[in-house]
């Protein structure tokens, strides 16, 4: 749940505490943050917000930056820093143990064993439950694995994005790793509150995305399109059929929408109701095969985070 980065405009301190309490109200029992938003305010965020249902709730978070004066600075993930990034995480979310700590992205400079040996020992000293990675490369997955089990990989997995269908999906079914689609909604995008026409600010993060590009934006009204039919056929709307749409893909996939409104976060609920026939899922890939999607996920794939290798020992 982000209510402190990326996207404008952000809600402020005490509208996100009453929208994550109400959450919990509602029956949800997961909740989703990292040092990096913010960074650091998010996880005091949600730390104060839950502080009066620990008992009812499990919360992850993530490692795996450097900071300076309060801005982040690259990925540093050396075993002595992972340690240092759970003790600030562990005071601003008032736990006494992280239930499910990712590696935020891949160090390529760091050997995922050493990465899961520092996580290895954070769990034998009480201080963290379980362990996760985020937007691995496959090879560094396997070998993460096997140095230590990795309960879940939490990568963007959405209708508008669907590159985990290929590898990562694979491995975390033979290795049985629960999947965290995050971007359900694809930045809003699968929600119809944007489309051909709309302009991010230069300082919201959808603005750098090409997809979001205004001719991208545009070709992509045809996906859209498809999703808001199949909405309209079930009587729900399209953010409760995309939800639907990825839990539908396997039982150990949990999506993890992040919204800042109490009529959202009721809507995105909602979508658990929503159940697909085998007919239903297969004429949904075929229409969406109609639909391709147009432009890259990240602007310079070369510089990308996403899908890295950490190095050899």
């Amino acid at each position: 749940m982000v209510g402190s980065a990326y996207f404008l405009p952000f809600p402020g301190r005490q509208r996100m505490i009453s929208v994550i309490r109400d959450a919990v109200e509602r029956g949800v029992t997961f909740f989703d943050t990292a040092e990096v938003y913010g960074p650091f305010t998010n996880e005091e965020v949600v730390g104060e917000a839950l502080a009066p249902f620990r008992n009812k709730v499990a919360i992850a978070t993530k490692f795996g930056f450097a900071f300076r004066d309060g801005k982040e600075t690259g990925r540093n993930s050396r075993p002595d820093h992972i340690k240092q990034a759970v003790e600030g995480s562990l005071r601003r979310l008032k736990v006494d143990a992280i239930d499910l700590l990712y590696q935020h992205r891949v160090d390529p400079d760091v050997p995922i064993e050493d990465v899961a040996g520092a996580v290895k020992d954070l769990i034998q000293a009480g201080k963290v439950k379980h362990y996760g990675l985020s937007e691995p490369g496959p090879n560094t997955l396997r070998r993460a694995h096997a140095e230590l089990p990795v309960s879940a990989v939490q990568n963007e997995y959405s209708l508008l994005e669907r590159s985990p269908e290929g590898q990562i999906l694979s491995i975390c079914e033979e290795l049985g790793i629960g999947f965290v689609p995050w971007g359900p909604l694809a930045r809003g995008f699968l929600t119809g509150r944007f489309g051909e026409g709309t302009r991010f600010a230069s300082d919201d993060w959808r603005s750098t995305i090409p997809r979001f590009f205004p001719d991208n934006m545009k070709g992509n009204m045809a996906l859209f399109a498809v999703v808001d039919a199949w909405a309209k056929r079930k009587g729900i709307t399209p953010a409760q059929f995309s939800l639907a749409w990825l839990m539908a893909q396997k039982p150990w996939i949990v999506p993890i929408p992040g919204t800042t409104d109490p009529w959202h976060l009721a809507e995105n609920l909602g979508a658990a109701a929503v159940t697909f026939s085998t007919a239903d899922l297969q004429q949904i890939a075929a229409d969406l095969a109609r639909a391709p999607v147009i432009g890259p996920r990240v602007l310079d794939p070369s510089t990308s985070a996403n899908g890295v290798e950490a190095r050899q020992r």
